[in-house]
C-alpha cells in the first residue's frame, strides 16, 4: 500500500524529460553486506511503482524520441551495467512478466567465468575467515572483520583507493588482496555468452560497456579507443545486430571519462551514451552524455523524492 500511494504521487509529475534508472544486480535474496542492492521482491515492487507513474520506454526508442523532440511526458528507461548473470536469471523474467524493457550494458571481458575487479575485493572480504585483515603491505591499512558492519567498512575503504589505479596495477592490487584473504572466489557472477544470447533473444536491449571496464581517464587514449571499439565488435559479432548505445565505465563526467572519450564513442558508431551524472535529459541534450539515476533508496518516500529531484535538476517541472 505504501508503494502504491507513492506511485500515485509520482503520477502527478508531468514533464517531457527522460529519466534513466541504473541497476547493476538483482539478487535472489537480500544481502546483509549490501542491503541497498535490490533483491527480486524489492526490484519487482520498485519497477511496478515506476511503471505506474512513468511511461517506461526502451532506451533506444526514448533516445530517438528525444532526438526528434517528441518525447512523451514522464518518460523513463531502465538500464543495467556490467553484465551480471542475475540480470538474465532474475531481473529479465520479472521485467518480461510486467511487460517492461531494459537495456543491459555488457563488459565483454568478464563473460564466461570472468569477475569484475570490485567483486574480487567484495567476495574476498565477504568470504575470508580472517577476523583481521592486514593490507599494510599494499598501503591499505589493517581492518577488523569481526562483524558484517566491519567487513562493509573495510570494503568501502579499499574500493575507492583501488578504483583509479591504472588497469594492470589495479588487477595486481586486487589479486594481492584476494591472496591475503585466502578463499576460493565465485566464477559465475557474470553472464555466459549463452545467457547473453538468451537475454538478447528475449527482446531486451544490449549496449556496449568496454571490454575490461577501465576508468577511461586513467588509461592511454589508444587503450581507451581499443576498449570501446573491441567491445562493440565482440558484442555485434555475438548478437549479429548493430549496437547503438554505450555506457561509460563508472561514468562521472570529467573524472571517469572526458569529451575526447565521448568523441571516441561516437566515432565507433554509437548513437547515444549514458553517464552516471544525476538528472533527466530534455530536448537538445547531448546524446553522448545522457544523465542517469541510481535508485538505491528502499523507502518509497525517499525513492520518490529522488526521482522528482532528478526531474527538477533538468529544469521545468509541471504538475
Amino acid at each position: 500500500m505504501k508503494w502504491a500511494r507513492w506511485a500515485g504521487k509520482l503520477a502527478q509529475v508531468r514533464a517531457s524529460r527522460l529519466s534513466i534508472l541504473i541497476f547493476h544486480r538483482v539478487l535472489k535474496t537480500p544481502d546483509p553486506l549490501f542491503p541497498e542492492e535490490p533483491d527480486a521482491a524489492h526490484f519487482e515492487t520498485l519497477v511496478r511503482c515506476v511503471s505506474g507513474a512513468f511511461n517506461v520506454m526502451p532506451l533506444a526508442q526514448a533516445v530517438a524520441a528525444l532526438r526528434e523532440d517528441r518525447l512523451p511526458v514522464s518518460t523513463l528507461s531502465i538500464t543495467f551495467d556490467d553484465g551480471y548473470a542475475d540480470n538474465q536469471q532474475i531481473a529479465a523474467p520479472i521485467l518480461q512478466r510486467l511487460g517492461l524493457h531494459a537495456t543491459f550494458f555488457v563488459a565483454t571481458g568478464f563473460l564466461d567465468g570472468g569477475r569484475m575487479w570490485n567483486d574480487t575485493v567484495v567476495e574476498a572480504l565477504r568470504r575470508t575467515r580472517l577476523q583481521q585483515l592486514d593490507l599494510s603491505a599494499s598501503g591499505l591499512g589493517v581492518h577488523a572483520l569481526g562483524t558484517v558492519a566491519q567487513r562493509r567498512q573495510a570494503i568501502n575503504y579499499v574500493l575507492p583507493r583501488v578504483k583509479y589505479l591504472p588497469t594492470e596495477d589495479r588487477l595486481r592490487q586486487v589479486e594481492a588482496i584476494a591472496s591475503v584473504c585466502g578463499e576460493v572466489l565465485p566464477a559465475d557472477l557474470m553472464m555466459s555468452n549463452q545467457q547473453l544470447q538468451v537475454l538478447h533473444r528475449s527482446g531486451m536491449g544490449i549496449g556496449g560497456h568496454t571490454v575490461h571496464h577501465p576508468i577511461l581517464c586513467s588509461v592511454p587514449d589508444d587503450q581507451a579507443r581499443g576498449e570501446i571499439e573491441h567491445n562493440k565488435a565482440e558484442l555485434e559479432a555475438a548478437l549479429q545486430v548493430p549496437l547503438t548505445l554505450f555506457a561509460y565505465p563508472n561514468g562521472k563526467p570529467d573524472t571517469d571519462y572526458a569529451m575526447r572519450h565521448a568523441r571516441m564513442v561516437q566515432a565507433a558508431g554509437y548513437q547515444a551514451a549514458v553517464t552516471t551524472a544525476p538528472g533527466a535529459a530534455q530536448a537538445g541534450a547531448d546524446l553522448m552524455q545522457l544523465p542517469r539515476f541510481t535508485p538505491w533508496d528502499r523507502d518509497p518516500l525517499r525513492f520518490s523524492a529522488r526521482l522528482v529531484a532528478n526531474l527538477r535538476q533538468a529544469g521545468r517541472l509541471a504538475a
